[in-house]
């Protein structure tokens, strides 16, 4: 169709395949506008929807060809048809950062799955959509600097108080060189409610609010750290969980990446709260993308249940959920996580340190493989797409330690969980994900049916953290704590390969003194890998109480023995375990702490 010089022809559809609908661009004045990539549009459907409504289908542009476009919409297509109108536009897939996103439950497109609730009902009909943040509000501004100031990209404008944390108002993250504060008040305010005004090089000026919008798949912190306003820093400290088998074994750094892959069952819920309510983080960001509708539920109505160990109050006072369940929309299941990282990014711009749970990516890059089949793209493995390698790497080097323009230093920390059919760690997602992170904890189904919790394998699971904290270590836990921590782990390995061969021969097939090392390391297992996730002691160890534990483990696995028979062997072991499961579940410094330590050490003395 030609466009008519004098005419306004708006966009419209061409094709629809099922989520997948192609667009023709619009003309204004007789001039083709232009679609771009990652452009947001909006279908327009002939057809009312109910009770009569008017729809506006959000939608984003996937491929440009010519004045063809393919878009992925984010609501059911039915109903579209050839010639809808289509609204360009010609702003990128944003999310909307301000104020009062703690807190708050949003869908994959950063809309409030209450505020929706109240307003439609439980059953969300098609094309709904309400403002991410609550513009009636007001929030108390305090000015951090003058008229005149010169500031640059990520300069610190101004506060205002979100719960118990200072929320900065910055310089927007895109600015070309230095800005001029012409103005600026103080006062209690709504978050449209201009409060600053600038001047840039150009002598152009401009207002600014207490929001910022910006595109979810452009990092956030991109042009501060190639114009050398913000610096990324190599993660240098660890990210304590307060999990024995994680904090020692497998540790991740703040602003570090991990995965969590396992088969269902194996327990990766209940990890991720305990990573969610005990981690040593400011602020929590879970995204459950993709799982089933019963386990986001369970996530949503949990969360603000849990209590926050630091403060006493909700974990949901720190916590943002992003949610999209499997039988939502697979565009918006795979926009998402990309809203979630945007909003972590945001927060650790402020100097804060956050924790981004993301649960499934498997269920992400399944959503990238439908829209990859309904463009004709090439089929990579599994008919994955060709760049799925290419599109984790690129997520979670979205990760990491940022230094800020005012030297305040913030962490992103992501930690995904990976949900490969049948428990099969040689998929492609899996393989793409521990090509890319540095932390890997399996989740083992043997060891999920055998309760060993958290089910997490020794045997296959790696840390890269743990060479590269070495220096932290030294200096905040024990100067030989990586040499003694590499010493276990090949016992855990010395005791398997034991085990094994008594599943062959019984333990007749096996020398005393192999049958003692298999002890020693099932010790380790039963004492310290393991942990009561619903015991208020166990549920969460210090790090100092870890580095108390695993001194006395570690000297009790260490010394020579001298048993002359297998019974005498597991008796001794059995007794020291049932007596240090008791410490496990003491409070510190309790007088059943020190007579359990007093109990230990004397069985110890009086061992061969």
């Amino acid at each position: 169709m030609q466009a008519t010089r004098g005419q306004n022809t708006p966009a419209r559809v061409v094709a629809v395949q099922e989520s997948l609908v192609t667009i023709q661009a619009g003309s204004e004045d007789g001039r083709r506008l232009a679609l771009k990539k990652n452009e947001v549009v909006y279908i327009e459907p002939r057809r009312p929807g109910l009770e009569g409504r008017r729809e506006k289908l959000k939608a984003e542009v996937l491929r440009v060809r010519g004045d063809l476009a393919d878009a992925q919409v984010f609501e059911d297509t039915g109903g579209v048809a050839v010639g809808d109108p289509v609204a360009q536009s010609g702003e990128m897939l944003s999310v909307v950062l301000g104020p009062g996103l703690l807190g708050q439950v949003y869908d994959g497109l950063q809309n409030p799955l209450e505020s929706i609730a109240i307003q439609y009902g439980t059953f969300l009909p098609r094309g709904a959509a309400m403002p991410a943040l609550d513009f009636k509000k007001k929030w108390s501004f305090v000015p951090r600097v003058q008229t005149g100031a010169r500031l640059r990209a990520g300069g610190l404008l101004g506060t205002v108080q979100e719960g118990r944390f200072t929320h900065k108002i910055m310089v927007p993250f895109d600015q070309q060189g230095e800005i001029e504060v012409t103005w600026i008040q103080e006062g209690s305010v709504t978050l449209d409610t201009p409060v600053v005004r600038v001047r840039d090089r150009h002598g152009r000026e401009q207002s600014l609010d207490l929001t910022r919008r910006w595109p979810v798949r452009r990092p956030l912190a991109d042009h501060m750290l190639r114009s050398s306003v913000s610096e990324r820093l190599y993660p240098h400290e660890l990210m304590t969980t307060t999990i024995r088998l994680v904090d020692t074994f497998f540790p991740v750094a703040r602003g570090g990446t991990g995965c969590i892959p396992g088969p269902f069952g194996a327990g990766k819920t209940v990890l991720q709260h305990l990573l969610a309510k005990h981690s040593a983080v400011d602020i929590v960001i879970v995204v459950a993308c993709g799982e089933r509708a019963g386990e986001v539920v369970e996530t949503i109505t949990e969360f603000p249940q849990l209590s926050d160990p630091g403060t006493g109050g909700s974990l949901m006072d720190r916590t943002i959920i992003i949610c999209n369940t499997s039988s939502m929309p697979v565009a918006a299941r795979e926009a998402s996580i990309y809203t979630g990282v945007t909003l972590g990014e945001y927060y650790r711009q402020m100097g804060f340190h956050v924790l981004l749970l993301a649960d499934s990516t498997s269920r992400w890059a399944q959503a990238m493989r439908e829209t990859s089949g309904r463009l004709e793209e090439i089929p990579g493995e599994e008919a994955f797409p060709a760049y799925l390698d290419s599109s984790i790497r690129s997520l979670y080097e979205r990760a990491g330690l940022i230094r800020a323009v005012d030297g305040a230093e913030g962490s992103l920390t992501m930690i995904g969980s990976v949900s490969p059919a049948g428990g099969n760690f040689e998929e492609p997602v899996t393989q793409s994900t521990l090509g890319t992170v540095k932390c890997f904890l399996g989740l083992s189904y043997d060891r999920a049916y055998k309760r060993f919790y958290p089910a997490i394998d020794p045997l296959i699971s790696w840390s890269r953290y743990l060479e590269q904290l070495a220096a932290w270590f030294s200096a905040n836990v024990d100067p030989a704590w990586v040499e003694q921590v590499a010493t276990m782990q090949a016992l855990l390995e010395q005791g398997d390969a034991v085990q094994q061969m008594m599943q062959v021969t019984g333990e007749e097939g096996v020398t005393t003194e192999d049958y003692v090392t298999y002890q020693k390391s099932l010790f380790l297992d039963m004492v310290y890998l393991q942990q009561d996730a619903f015991d208020k002691v166990d549920a969460s160890v210090s790090l100092e109480r870890q580095r108390v534990a695993f001194a006395r483990v570690y000297a009790l696995v260490t010394r020579d023995y001298a048993f002359t028979d297998k019974a005498a062997v597991r008796e001794y072991f059995t007794r020291l375990t049932g007596l240090f499961k008791n410490f496990n579940y003491a409070e510190s410094e309790s007088p059943e702490y020190r007579r359990l330590l007093q109990e230990i050490d004397a069985l110890a003395t009086d061992a061969p």
